[in-house]
């Protein structure tokens, strides 16, 4: 019986000083957003901005190749009692061609304009996703997760601020 108690405590002071131990080893965890780092972050302001230039350019290109089809029409609807038979048929043809234009034009720039913000956005995706390692790594996080991974977290554990905090800095020192 005396065995069995000195068994029974020493056993309670091998589990009074291992656990803690373990205990002290809490897994740091972070979350972050990374579509708020996008529209937060100075690099991700930026990089939406040059997306939308580009795209009101492509826009404007498009609207003046529309009014000058709209122009050509309203010009052979206007004169399409005093053309010949060919020369009618001849303007049908050239405007049927500009919106056969128009249209493959249109298709080659939303081509572009999601290749450029796939191109851009992957960028941006890298140095974040490279910046938070650097951040896990120097401040000992065992796993950093993108929000959209994890169906529950506590806001405590959301370092999106941080990294756009880190972001910016790195952005203006880059600059």
């Amino acid at each position: 019986m005396r065995l069995g108690k000195f068994g029974f405590i020493v056993v309670a002071l091998v589990l009074f000083y291992v656990l803690p131990a373990f205990a002290a080893d809490v897994a740091k965890i972070g979350i972050i957003d990374f579509q708020r780092v996008l529209t937060e972050s100075e690099a991700g302001k930026s990089v939406q901005e040059e997306i939308q230039k580009k795209g009101r350019e492509m826009e404007t290109s498009l609207i003046e190749l529309g009014k000058a089809i709209e122009g050509l029409s309203e010009q052979m609807s206007r004169e399409a009692m005093v053309m010949s038979k060919e020369k009618r048929e001849e303007k049908q043809r050239e405007i049927e061609i500009k919106k056969y234009d128009f249209q493959s034009l249109q298709k080659k720039y939303q081509m572009e304009f999601r290749e450029l913000e796939a191109i851009e956005v992957e960028k941006l995706k890298n140095d974040i996703f490279e910046l938070a390692e650097k951040i896990g790594k120097k401040e000992g996080y065992l796993l950093i997760i993108e929000k959209s991974a994890a169906i529950y977290y506590p806001s405590t554990i959301d370092i999106t601020d941080l990294l756009i905090e880190k972001y910016n800095e790195t952005s203006k020192g880059s600059n």
